[in-house]
């Protein structure tokens, strides 16, 4: 877990965190979405269908790894 400001911030894989830090590592767009457990094998849940909470979780994600410059090496 993580607190950021005024929230509490799930960094349980597949969640918003998980996936905004996720699509950084993999330098995809920011696309706004989780999944309800594990990533792939449970209900995605888009943008949409987010909390602002949970927005705010999936770009603190994003935010963190674009800061700390941790991306993919595809040889």
């Amino acid at each position: 877990m993580s607190v950021r400001e005024h929230i509490v911030i799930d960094t349980r894989h597949g969640g918003p965190y998980d996936r905004g830090m996720a699509d950084s590592y993999y330098r995809r767009g920011r696309t706004p979405h989780y999944y309800m457990a594990d990533t792939g094998s449970s209900p995605r849940v888009g943008y949409k269908d987010m909390t602002p909470d949970e927005v705010e979780a999936y770009n603190a994600g994003y935010d963190d790894n674009e800061e700390a410059g941790d991306y993919k090496e595809w040889l």
